[in-house]
């Protein structure tokens, strides 16, 4: 509590009105937020029979509780496991356009992917496959800092060749 009360101190202090401004509405949306996160997760506690693995199970599935626990690294699930269920909750799509993906490591400071498969003639293009693929694991595990994705071809690309581009002065 004393830390908190010299950072707001600090604020208080500071010469900037906007700056100012700024921390104060921030520390009143965590505030709101960890309120309204705290109460889920004794509303999703009261509905469970005492079973901790209900009560777990009760916050992982609920978006407000699951990015309090995320926000404060308290989430019951470690990164790859929650990378590898933002993965499968995106294999369908893939695998309906030909494709699929196959995790190589996940941690919070990378998640390497492979691509597999192809899929040639859909409307679907690389950036949208990557796009939708990073989505799903910034949802589910927030903490990571670097995607790195191999076997993703740039739409148009024409696998084995290296486009060359000669000047007219060559």
């Amino acid at each position: 509590m004393q830390r908190i009360e010299a950072l707001v101190q600090r604020i208080e202090e500071c010469s900037d009105p906007a700056a100012q401004d700024a921390a104060r509405e921030m520390i009143r949306t965590l505030l709101e937020l960890h309120a309204v996160g705290m109460s889920k997760m004794l509303e999703l506690l009261s509905q469970t029979t005492g079973d901790a693995d209900a009560v777990l199970d009760a916050w992982r599935r609920d978006d407000l509780v699951r990015n309090v626990l995320l926000l404060h690294d308290l989430h019951p699930e470690d990164t790859a496991t929650r990378v590898r269920q933002a993965l499968e909750q995106v294999r369908p799509y893939l695998d309906s356009h030909g494709g699929g993906v196959e995790l190589l490591e996940a941690s919070a400071d990378v998640v390497r992917l492979r691509m597999k498969g192809s899929c040639e003639g859909c409307p679907s293009s690389t950036a949208t496959l990557k796009s939708l693929i990073e989505t799903a694991i910034y949802d589910a595990a927030p903490e990571v800092a670097a995607i790195e994705v191999e076997g993703l071809e740039p739409a148009g690309a024409v696998s084995g060749l290296v486009q060359l581009q000669i000047s007219a002065s060559s």
